[in-house]
């Protein structure tokens, strides 16, 4: 289970992104994952970052941070950035 609340957030700051993380979404809450590798057989442009998982939004024009405790099947989401602020890599402090 993950909480859709930075999903809302980032929706409601850039319109286009409501259909790609419902998608998003959708798939996640159905996937039982073990491991990375597991992720890549559905995202497979999905990186392991540190503690983190980045996913590519919208055919990359956004990057969605998460963390995932596989034991636990549990995603959570830290953000929801614009390819510029990934860039800026503030995000990376999150997922050291």
């Amino acid at each position: 289970m993950i909480s859709r609340k930075r999903l809302k957030e980032a929706a409601e700051k850039h319109s286009e992104l409501a259909e790609p993380l419902d998608d998003w979404f959708r798939l996640v809450k159905r996937a039982a994952w073990e491991s990375i590798v597991d992720v890549r057989r559905i995202f497979p442009h999905a990186d392991a970052a540190g503690d983190c998982t980045v996913f590519n939004i919208k055919g990359n024009s956004f990057r969605l941070i998460a963390r995932i405790r596989y034991q636990l099947r549990r995603v959570y989401i830290l953000s929801v950035l614009t390819h510029a602020g990934y860039d800026k890599g503030d995000w990376k402090n999150d997922c050291l």
